[in-house]
């Protein structure tokens, strides 16, 4: 057997076209749903003429250039959407670069590069500078290092920042304020004059506040004036350093008003907001941990003389051949040579059931086989579909640009106002006759007074406190640009299988003899099968029951799932004898008696009789979408056991909700069409996409967000790359790694009606920075203007800004689900 062959790629998801393509209108797909997506959304894109950032990267990657090459890059320190600007216009000016694309969200760089001209070792180099550090994606150590980095500077600022505010305490304060008696104030003045000594300490320890605890604003600052994009580090920088220089010029000039504690408040105050948000939003577990473990690297290799080695996944070629057995992830997509056997590829398709293969069969790699053992010839690429569906997931995540946070937008305003009205106060005191010193510290004193603290701390300590509620009410929030891109949601799109639904198959319907039923869970014992396990768990008990009741169970031709648990006492595994398995089911003798279960095709194909109510029962059954099960005893069919997978308790009420705020209801599925009839007609679901593979979903949400901001809500890895695509990702916590590490939000206890509560805190924490950023302009409406007249003394903007920040606080930890603020926006 050849490996597997293809021609062309898919007008939509741009997968191989393997088998038989489909035409539609000039375009050629790989599979109905590719087909039935276009059909659907052909009015919000053009195949041909539209902007495929999927299929650009492929012509990236298949360039003419053979040394070209993409890599991906973790930049620590990366923290706003500057910060993304900057880091590629450094790397797009490196020679050999062709493109570079930046997410703060994921902190991650992708670049395109020419090995021949730069190697990466050098962008590694050439991205860590201005304070950043650049690393390999997979360096542990390093991320480590950059989880830690913030505290182990928020704790010296902490630690000096008492001692510098202690002399203040006990010595400044009350001599400004006058807190102490005549003699104790003069006393206290004449000391603080001498003691040059004290000042020189100040100094010291404030400048190690400044310059290492508020470095990364420092740097944020520096970055924003490279990139000519002022944000809030500009503001905060600005205001620390005018009070540490102001502080300083005052020592030169002999004066006593020295406002190093403004610098030290705003800095570790900033940072301390800073780190309080990361530490909430920092994940408790590797989340890559499963799909880790869903990867195979090692392969079970033929050789020339029949047997077989263990060979390096990444060491095999079209040419080889593998052998899988039961039980066993394939580690590589081919096609089968030999033995048949059942494959679960619901990690990679989506599929709730597993499918039989035999051979010339295709296979994926990732999948699991449930039951037989297979042979399987090596396809052309060598690669496996788990592989390929990561790096779509970092390809589309790293594409991604985070949004700015209001502050930052704000910044790019009042930044350049503040500026200039300092300037201007500066001038206009010189032109009126005032010292050049005077001058300068008015200058000063309003950059100082522009109160950067309740406008830093506004988005951190609301977004923070976001976070906080949402993990109480079971959501994991992991981007602090959630609640922004929540409130401009139009569609939401969900994937079926695991999702809507629980993902585990049960038996909803069973009409056969009792005894039959028990000698069919007795022979499904042997397999692994998810069907197997759903009628052994329905089945499969070990106490007895009144032979009576199960007569009239068999006379009423139905056996509910509650009624199979006082059935006949179980047969042991001892009892059967001459098990096998079929493509579409399995056999056993139990006792002496013949067993047969499975697809009607596998009667048919054994010479079993099997009636015509029994065929349609199962055609009808498959048709809503459940799957139908034959089961017979010696050569006959008896009945028919039907299994389903059953929707998630609350996800009715979860849509009526979404489409009370006039959001649009998406349902996407791997599954086919007649699976999905309990959600395509319900009244708040607005469209089914049916039989999508996951190349193709992360195309459609592309689709989608073509007129529509989208957000993608699934569970399995198959979903990845629809999760990294979509506005926004929900996954929920039961699902893969990779699901999960694709989104931004993840639904721990997998309840669907969290969806509508994401949705309130957003509400809520749009109406919570607004009220905080109000705050701060109240306090700049009254502080700046008294600063320009030259009437306000430092302190007290200090004291004013200490009130500002406590009310932010304050607001920022009141509950964002009370009821006073249950108030539309």
């Amino acid at each position: 057997m050849t490996p597997m062959e293809s021609e062309g790629t898919c007008d939509l998801c741009g997968m191989a076209l393997d088998g038989s393509p489909l035409e539609e209108n000039g375009s050629t797909f790989c599979c109905v749903g590719c087909r039935e997506v276009s059909e659907i959304l052909s009015d919000q894109s053009d195949i041909e003429g539209r902007e495929d950032r999927t299929n650009t990267n492929r012509e990236n990657d298949d360039g003419p250039s053979t040394s070209h090459e993409r890599t991906f890059l973790r930049i620590r320190g990366m923290h706003c959407t500057t910060c993304e600007t900057f880091l590629e216009n450094v790397a797009e000016t490196t020679d050999g670069v062709t493109s570079a694309e930046a997410s703060y969200v994921s902190e991650t760089v992708r670049v395109d590069y020419d090995r021949d001209r730069v190697t990466e070792q050098e962008l590694l180099e050439v991205l860590s500078t201005a304070g950043y550090t650049a690393y390999q994606r997979d360096d542990s150590i390093a991320q480590r290092q950059a989880d830690d980095e913030i505290i182990w500077r928020l704790l010296p600022g902490v630690l000096l920042g008492m001692w510098v505010m202690l002399p203040y305490i006990v010595y400044i304060y009350p001599m400004h304020f006058s807190l102490y008696p005549d003699r104790v104030l003069e006393f206290t003045r004449q000391l603080l004059t001498d003691a040059a000594y004290f000042y020189y300490v100040l100094f010291l320890f404030t400048s190690i506040i400044l310059f290492y605890t508020g470095k990364p604003i420092l740097r944020g600052a520096y970055v924003s004036l490279k990139a000519r994009h002022p944000n809030m580090d500009l503001l905060v920088a600005l205001a620390a350093g005018s009070a540490y220089l102001y502080s300083t010029l005052a020592v030169i000039l002999g004066r006593i008003d020295i406002y190093y504690d403004v610098t030290t408040a705003i800095i570790v105050v900033v940072t301390a907001g800073t780190y309080y948000e990361s530490s909430i939003k920092r994940k408790a577990v590797d989340l890559l941990t499963e799909l880790n473990t869903a990867r195979v690297d090692t392969a079970r290799r033929y050789q020339n003389d029949g047997t077989t080695i263990e060979s390096d996944v990444a060491d095999l070629t079209p040419d080889d051949q593998i052998l899988v057995r039961a039980g066993e992830r394939i580690p590589i997509d081919g096609v089968v040579c030999d033995g048949e056997g059942t494959v679960d590829e619901a990690i990679i398709t989506g599929e709730s059931l597993p499918v039989a293969k035999r051979t010339s069969d295709t296979v994926v790699g990732g999948s699991v086989l449930t039951d037989g053992a297979l042979v399987i010839a090596v396809g052309e690429d060598a690669s496996s579909s788990l592989d390929r569906i990561t790096s779509l997931v970092w390809d589309l995540q790293s594409s991604n640009h985070g949004i700015q946070q209001l502050a930052d937008r704000l910044a790019v305003v009042f930044v350049p106002v503040i500026a200039g009205l300092a300037l201007t106060a500066g001038v206009a005191y010189l032109a009126s006759g005032a010292s050049l010193s005077n001058a300068v510290l008015v200058t000063l004193t309003v950059l100082i007074v522009s109160c950067p603290c309740a406008l830093g701390l506004a988005t951190p300590l609301a977004v923070a406190s976001s976070i906080r509620e949402a993990m109480e009410h079971g959501l994991v929030v992991f981007d602090d640009t959630v609640f922004e891109r929540l409130r401009e949601i139009d569609t939401v799109v969900f994937d079926k299988t695991g999702t809507l639904t629980t993902g585990d198959l049960t038996v909803h319907r069973a009409d056969a003899p009792a005894e039959l039923l028990q000698a069919v869970a007795a022979v499904e014992r042997r397999s692994s099968h998810p069907v197997a396990a759903a009628i052994v768990a329905a089945f499969g008990v070990t106490h007895e029951t009144d032979p009576n009741e199960a007569d009239e169970q068999r006379v009423t031709g139905e056996m509910s799932i509650e009624s199979s648990d006082d059935a006949y006492r179980s047969h042991s595994d001892d009892q059967v004898s001459d098990f096998s398995t079929h493509a579409t089911g399995v056999e056993g003798t139990v006792g002496k008696t013949d067993v047969l279960v499975g697809h009607p095709e596998l009667f048919v194909e054994q010479g079993w009789a099997i009636s015509e109510t029994l065929t349609e029962q199962a055609a009808t059954a498959r048709a809503g979408g459940r799957l139908p099960v034959i089961v017979g005893w010696d050569g006959d069919a008896e009945g028919i056991v039907v299994l389903e997978d059953e929707p998630r308790e609350t996800w009715e009420e979860t849509v009526t909700a979404l489409q009370r705020r006039d959001i649009e209801v998406v349902i996407l599925t791997g599954d086919e069409i007649e699976a999905t009839d309990a959600f395509r007609h319900h009244p708040h679901v607005d469209t089914v996409i049916a039989g999508v593979p996951p190349a193709a979903k992360a195309e459609t949400v592309q689709r989608l967000q073509t007129d529509e901001q989208v957000a993608m809500v699934g569970d399995g890895t198959n979903d990845g790359p629809a999760l990294a695509s979509a506005d926004l990702g929900i996954a929920l916590g039961s699902g893969t790694a990779l699901a999960v590490d694709a989104a931004e939000i993840a639904i721990v206890d997998d309840d669907l009606s969290s969806i509508e509560t994401v949705f309130d805190l957003a509400s809520g924490a749009k109406r919570r920075i607004k009220q905080n950023i109000g705050w701060a302009f109240l306090y700049n409406a009254i502080a700046i203007p008294t600063a320009l007249s030259g009437a306000l003394n430092p302190l007290f903007a200090a004291a004013a800004m200490a009130t500002s920040s406590l009310l932010v606080v304050t607001n920022s930890s009141r509950n964002l689900l009370d009821e006073s603020d249950s108030a539309s926006d």
